[in-house]
């Protein structure tokens, strides 16, 4: 097989595993998690935690008596609240 040949295979399995890493990175976002997961997640007190959830700081859905957000929104606001240097 020539190298040009073996070259493009190789950087097309390149692309192909780069769109599955994306698409499992969008789905692992888009998964919703419960209430006490993303608690430990952000490191907080249940206290803290409804004090996120009053102020809307992090977007939440609750059915019933069951709140549930987003793991993506939780990593969001992590990265926008990480401390400075």
């Amino acid at each position: 097989m020539p190298k040009s040949a073996l070259d493009a295979i190789t950087a097309s399995l390149d692309e192909v595993k780069d769109l599955i890493k994306g698409k499992a990175k969008a789905e692992a976002d888009g998964k919703w998690i419960e209430s006490e997961e993303a608690r430990k997640m952000l490191g907080v007190s249940a206290k803290t935690w409804q004090t996120y959830r009053d102020s809307r700081a992090i977007p939440f859905s609750q059915f019933g008596r069951k709140i549930y957000v987003k793991r993506g929104d939780i990593e969001a606001f992590l990265l926008s609240h990480q401390i400075k240097n």
